[in-house]
């Protein structure tokens, strides 16, 4: 069943034409990668469907109901959580506290203290530490056991391997079978190839604002990966 559907979406910074025109769905259950590079508006989507930015047009669908309207806090009472780019953590605060921030406004369901840190052990070993002292990695864990304590149907993770190590990089994607194994959609937005076809079930390229490439991650040559991803033809 269709959890979320986007319709011919457009989003303006003031004169700038961010996205054109998207339009993508995603199944319950599903992880979709969203590929692209710098400035494709990969991340100006997922903020549009979290309602941190207002869409020009076009429609935004969760399950059957119009959201593009709904305010953040309304999203995120149904179902829609956000681990944005940089991972935004409360610096003040101890990681603890942070992931209960997360929980204020969520829904029934899996994810508490103690599921989250069962999920990432170096946060519960770390459950008191001021969030600016942690490392990269640890905020990103973090980030992304926050997001989790609002229970999402729909879990949109913004570039979450961005400035991190690849070890730390391989124990935040070996978290997200699991997460998904709970119940959760995921819609993954990800600059690196290799790392979003290990885990999605499809991916949707942009270029420039506009879907250049969609797919199942099996039936997308990675020539088109390459042309889509940087809008030229690669040699023969």
């Amino acid at each position: 069943m269709t959890l979320l559907r986007i319709e011919d979406l457009h989003v303006h910074y003031g004169d700038f034409h961010a996205l054109r025109g998207v339009s993508l769905a995603i199944d319950e259950g599903e992880t979709l990668a969203v590929i692209g590079a710098n400035g494709a508006g990969k991340s100006t989507l997922l903020r549009t469907i979290a309602g941190l930015n207002t869409a020009t047009s076009g429609e935004i669908i969760y399950r059957g109901q119009p959201i593009h309207r709904l305010p953040t806090h309304r999203r995120v009472a149904l179902g829609i959580s956000l681990t944005p780019e940089g991972r935004r953590l409360f610096p003040s605060l101890t990681v603890e506290e942070n992931l209960l921030v997360g929980g204020t406004r969520g829904r029934p369901g899996p994810w508490s203290l103690a599921a989250v840190y069962d999920l990432f052990p170096l946060v519960a070993d770390r459950r008191n530490r001021i969030a600016a002292r942690l490392s990269g990695g640890e905020q990103q864990a973090v980030a992304i056991g926050r997001s989790l304590m609002s229970n999402p149907a729909l879990l949109l993770l913004d570039e979450v391997s961005l400035g991190l190590a690849p070890v730390v990089v391989d124990q935040v994607y070996a978290a997200l079978p699991k997460i998904v194994a709970t119940g959760a959609t995921v819609l993954l937005v990800e600059q690196d190839v290799h790392r979003a076809t290990s885990v999605a079930d499809r991916l949707h390229c942009l270029l420039a604002g506009r879907t250049a490439l969609e797919g199942a991650v099996g039936s997308v040559r990675h020539d088109q990966i390459v042309t889509a991803y940087f809008g030229q033809v690669t040699a023969s």
